[in-house]
């Protein structure tokens, strides 16, 4: 289908997105990735939501934002990924104007409040570790509400910040975006406007908030490990370590994949592999993060596995 020339916004119905492939048996070999991928997100978070809102022994800071990750990680598949499935699927590359407009949306939101819920996950650590007796003072459920509170709202607002700009942009360059999801990136390129200018310093805003954020779990993860190395029992390592190394990673896998994918060199850009990193960064981490918290947390697996086992007994 070839790219529509238009004068501006108000005339364009619909974008073209990035075909994940050409060949008819490629699309469906990706259909049925996506589809893997997509049911073990929503079971590997499913699981963790139910456990910890089931689990009462499990209502503390640390299980209260992990079920807030699981929620952000939840919608993060259901943005993205049905869409790609269903062009996958049909064979098609088209989305309306109002559904990139709302996967833009979304797809900010949930990124930010991500990103600011896995900055407070790492206050709880570093006060667990290092402040363990002001550990119930400092993070009372009244302060954790507040937390949780503050990562949405402000995600709901740098969303919706974002998605007006954007789309308010007059579009001259055609429909076709280079990705296979809407990404204000891609539709900028197809602006003709210089007021473009006020939305990348919204995005500079963000980045610049992103890097503080970067920067405050880096600090913490220092006085952390200086705080662990002066442990003298090998079950405080043990407990430390089981506390903090899952939100490690998962800091890690959210941050390497997107800081790759956007910050590459030129010289390594391709449009397959571009393709490629942006499934890394925004379809892997929702399926990966249950995995990594549940793997070294006793608690969380114990009540995972009383609940699939109460189940099955009820049927």
């Amino acid at each position: 289908v070839q790219p529509q020339q238009m004068s501006n916004s108000s005339s364009i119905s619909h974008f073209l997105l990035l075909a994940l492939a050409d060949r008819r048996q490629l699309q469906l070999l990706h259909f049925c990735l996506l589809l893997a991928i997509s049911l073990a997100a929503l079971l590997g978070n499913g699981l963790i939501i139910s456990a910890v809102a089931c689990g009462h022994h499990l209502h503390t800071p640390m299980f209260f934002f992990l079920l807030n990750l699981a929620l952000t990680d939840l919608g993060s598949i259901c943005t993205t990924v049905p869409k790609a499935m269903h062009n996958s699927l049909w064979d098609t590359r088209t989305i309306s104007y109002k559904g990139c407009a709302a996967q833009v949306f979304l797809t900010v939101f949930l990124i930010a409040a991500e990103f600011s819920l896995l900055t407070i996950m790492c206050s709880d650590c570093y006060v667990s570790i290092c402040k363990p007796l002001h550990y119930g003072t400092l993070l009372g459920s009244r302060a954790c509400a507040h937390m949780a509170a503050a990562a949405w709202g402000s995600a709901f607002l740098n969303a919706l910040l974002h998605t007006a700009n954007t789309f308010s942009l007059p579009l001259c360059h055609g429909n076709a975006l280079g990705q296979f999801f809407c990404e204000i990136s891609q539709i900028l390129k197809l602006s003709c406007s210089k007021s473009n200018l006020r939305e990348l310093g919204l995005l500079v805003f963000s980045i610049c908030l992103t890097f503080g954020c970067f920067v405050f779990i880096v600090f913490s993860y220092v006085q952390i490990f200086r705080a662990v190395l002066r442990i003298p029992s090998e079950q405080g390592w043990h407990k430390a370590f089981s506390t903090c190394l899952p939100h490690l990673a998962v800091v890690s896998l959210f941050l390497s994949t997107a800081v790759f994918a956007h910050l590459k060199p030129p010289s390594m850009s391709s449009p397959s592999l571009d393709l490629a990193l942006s499934v890394l960064y925004s379809v892997v981490p929702p399926a990966l993060n249950p995995l990594i918290y549940s793997l070294r947390n006793q608690e969380l697996k114990a009540a995972v596995r009383r609940l699939m086992t109460g189940w099955f007994q009820e049927h």
